[in-house]
């Protein structure tokens, strides 16, 4: 099985046969291999400016680091994981939310789901946090035009997805993989690391997993490595074809929509002295948001706030390990704002 590759222009326009089309494609991908890649969004996949934040040294980089890293900082969601050895996956990156396009408004104060992205000296990195915000706002426009051509190839209405995305939370990540240190390895599981590729042994850069939301659309700048697991259990290789963004479907959409789209397992092959730049987008809601049964889909769960979800989800990941506590479940009824 390959990737199919979707030209999405039609989303963008009216309503006709194009985009019933478009529609009919993105649907068949999303049930079958759960991954596909676009081509004709109106935003361009970023350019390497966008990664010039890896090359400012380590003395301004560990300014952004997470409390996790740094106890002083304020920073718990946003900002800089560092690399770290023993694990097996192997890679440090920027995490910044809607503030960086939005402005404070959108920081909200006792919820670090909500809390203000940490940036660097905004004359280090000339045009960077401008360019950033100009990229962020683009994937939530291709975002939503996804989740209306889902909603449509269900036999839903178009915006059934879209309110719970109003003010949502999501987050515009830059991640490096660079090429492992021999003591990267010590302490992790042989079976967790190491993987068979065309006759050899090699290891993993990040270990299989699913996304654990909504829609994810990824910038892979040009080298190879992602792979998709398809329905009968065989890794396919997810092609960087220039001006495509990779588009996979988390967890959370799967069930939403009754199991009609498909979450997909991937991983990340190491390349033998080459390092991995990506550049992924989470679509998500606001944190108060409902995610209720949809009419007609199933199946039937007991509503619940999507920002209470994020937060479980992400303590099952490495750089959150360990800070449950900090965000307790929202108290009071369902849809009620957050404070």
């Amino acid at each position: 099985m390959t990737i199919p590759e979707i030209d999405v222009t039609p989303l963008f326009g009216p309503p006709g046969q194009a985009r019933a089309d478009a529609d009919a494609a993105i649907a068949r991908a999303a049930q079958g291999m759960g991954f596909l890649l676009i081509r004709g969004q109106p935003a361009s996949v970023p350019t390497p400016d966008l990664l010039r934040i890896f090359e400012l040294p380590q003395e301004v980089t560990r300014r952004l680091w997470r409390q996790k890293f740094a106890p002083a900082q304020a920073n718990v969601y946003r900002g800089w994981f560092p690399l770290q050895n023993g694990h097996a996956t192997y890679k440090e990156g920027f995490d910044a939310g809607p503030d960086l396009a939005y402005g404070p408004a959108r920081v909200r104060a006792g919820d670090p789901l909500c809390e203000a992205t940490p940036l660097p000296p905004a004359y280090l990195l000339p045009g960077w946090q401008a360019g950033m915000a100009r990229y962020y706002r683009a994937m939530e426009e291709v975002g939503e035009a996804l989740l209306r051509s889902i909603a449509r190839g269900l036999g839903q209405p178009e915006d059934s997805f879209a309110t719970a995305f109003e003010g949502g939370i999501s987050t515009l990540r830059l991640l490096h993989y660079p090429v492992r240190p021999p003591e990267s390895f010590e302490g992790v599981n042989a079976d967790e690391i190491w993987t068979e590729l065309e006759g050899r042994r090699v290891p993993l850069a990040g270990k299989a997993h699913i996304d654990s939301g909504f829609v994810t659309l990824l910038a892979q700048h040009g080298i190879s490595g992602l792979q998709a697991l398809d329905p009968e259990g065989n890794w396919v290789d997810v092609p960087p074809r220039d001006g495509t963004l990779v588009i996979n479907f988390g967890k959370l959409l799967e069930r939403w929509t009754g199991g009609r789209i498909r979450a997909t397992r991937h991983r990340v092959i190491g390349r033998e002295g080459v390092p991995r730049y990506s550049v992924p987008f989470f679509y998500e809601p606001r944190v108060d948001a409902e995610i209720a049964p949809l009419p007609g889909l199933g199946p039937d769960f007991a509503p619940f706030r999507y920002g209470d979800h994020l937060w479980a989800a992400m303590m099952r990941f490495v750089e959150f390990e360990g800070l449950d506590h900090l965000r307790p479940a929202r108290a009071g009824p369902v849809g009620a704002v957050a404070s």
